[in-house]
């Protein structure tokens, strides 16, 4: 029986290796070479003499273009982390393809010249099974840098394997990036984890319109919201400002991101260094056009940066107001660029009141933060002194008897008739395609919570003087940032 036992073949089947995306850039915008690779993370990585980084990192950003170009500031991002992380989340840039929410690598690996970094398939399926906005998707990965770039510096610092999940983001709406950051927050919590948001900044202006929109974008990341780091881009964008393609191309691993570290304790963002392609190799290419790039770390201490307007900044845009009515009849038209004030680029709602003798003149202006401040205001002033249907426009004449109000908004917040405090609430009430909205100034004409209600409602909104009362109707209230000339 022996004899029969050892004449049988022993068969043994072990598991099939994990599939590896390859390096699609190596030798391109890093060194393919390992000892090199290895050589020049080092070096990027390595701390000054008495160097001290910020404590309690929750995040990083860092820039992903080729070394040459970004490694320095890359290796800012990464040299004050921890040395021993569980698990790496790299929210990237989608330079290849369109996604919707976040494109996962969820069960093949990364390799890079320095090795294999195992996918942390758990985290991938427990997010796609949390949210569709996660999906596996390896063909939106298979030529982007945007992730494998940062992966060497990764191998370099941490003394021990980590597990990867990488995604990217690019065409996701603002609602869907803050699920998608509220979900990445619920699956990290109480794991060892490092969230890297990978993006460069501003695409192919000269230095100095760089060094604006940059400028402009690191505001706008030391607020903490998401929301206004989005915004921000977008509303540049919007301007078309010659040379400017993007104010970052990755702005929604940007809010994404921002949400996820906001939520798992980060309470302020601080900014390691600021550079451009000009800069960092002036041989490669000119200042007339460049790519911006920004190292930062968001951490669990710190306070998130108000960013209140000085009475400097308070009396730059009242004079804006102005301008932009005086310019109306000369036939000028408004400034197209940005403004050298990085404070007036971000976005905001505002509201401009024009008033004669103390009476009103006119009042206009935006609800939604979609345009920049000083456009904000510019169409505010306009809108008020020739938009206002309740006034006949204003005359030349007029002018310099007006006196002029900005008022910005904070974001519209949905709230029942009971919630609305007087003094402090402005109210926007909306159905049926009709809406309107009072500012929380009109209740010094209007004291009577009731009163101010059902003028809303009629004045302002066309419906019926109790229509605050209909469960169909919805309200909402917001606060002010009133000055005047």
């Amino acid at each position: 029986m022996s004899g029969l036992l050892l004449s049988i073949p022993m068969l043994f089947f072990c598991a099939a290796p994990a599939a590896a995306r390859q390096p699609a850039v190596a030798g391109q915008f890093y060194p393919a070479d390992p000892a090199a690779l290895g050589a020049l993370a080092d070096k990027y990585l390595a701390a000054g003499p008495g160097e001290k980084g910020p404590a309690g990192i929750v995040a990083v950003v860092a820039p992903h273009a080729g070394y040459e170009f970004s490694g320095r500031l890359a290796g800012l991002a990464y040299r004050f982390i921890d040395a021993r992380y569980d698990t790496v989340v790299i929210l990237a840039a989608g330079h290849t393809e369109a996604v919707k929410g976040a494109a996962l690598l969820a069960t093949d690996d990364y390799e890079t010249p320095l090795g294999k970094v195992a996918t942390d398939r758990e985290l991938a399926a427990a997010l796609r099974k949390a949210s569709p906005l996660f999906e596996d998707r390896p063909s939106a990965h298979a030529r982007e840098h945007a992730v494998e770039v940062q992966l060497p510096f990764l191998q370099r610092k941490l003394r021990k394997p980590f597990k990867l999940l990488a995604a990217t983001l690019n065409a996701a709406d603002p609602a869907d990036l803050k699920k998608i950051g509220a979900a990445l927050a619920a699956a990290l919590r109480g794991k060892k984890a490092l969230l890297v948001i990978s993006t460069d900044l501003s695409h192919y202006p000269s230095h100095a319109l760089a060094q604006t929109s940059d400028g402009t974008m690191a505001l706008a990341m030391r607020s903490m919201d998401p929301g206004l780091v989005y915004g921000a881009a977008r509303a540049m964008a919007a301007k078309k400002v010659p040379g400017l393609e993007t104010c970052a191309c990755g702005s929604a691993a940007l809010a994404a991101g921002m949400e996820a570290a906001r939520l798992l304790g980060a309470r302020s963002f601080v900014k390691l260094g600021m550079s451009d392609s000009s800069v960092e190799a002036p041989a490669a290419g000119g200042p007339e056009r460049v790519v911006g790039y920004i190292a930062g770390a968001l951490v669990k201490g710190g306070e998130a940066d108000a960013l209140a307007l000085s009475m400097e900044q308070k009396a730059a845009l009242l004079k804006e107001a102005r301008l932009a009515i005086a310019n109306a009849f000369e036939g000028a038209r408004p400034p197209a660029g940005l403004e050298e004030d990085a404070r007036q680029n971000l976005p905001c709602a505002a509201f401009v009141t024009l008033t004669i003798a103390g009476r009103l003149r006119g009042c206009v202006g935006t609800v939604d933060p979609v345009m920049t401040l000083a456009d904000a205001v510019r169409y505010g002033a306009y809108s008020a002194a020739f938009r206002d249907g309740r006034f006949e426009p204003l005359t030349k004449e007029e002018l310099e008897r007006v006196k002029i109000e900005v008022s910005l908004l904070s974001p519209l917040r949905p709230a029942q008739a009971a919630e609305i405090t007087p003094w402090k609430h402005g109210v926007a009430a909306a159905a049926g395609g009709k809406s309107g909205l009072f500012l929380p100034q009109v209740w010094e004409q209007i004291p009577s919570k009731e009163e101010f209600l059902a003028e809303l409602c009629s004045q302002k909104a066309g419906l019926s003087r109790d229509c605050w009362k209909d469960k169909a109707v919805s309200l909402y209230t917001f606060t002010v940032e009133a000055f005047s000339e």
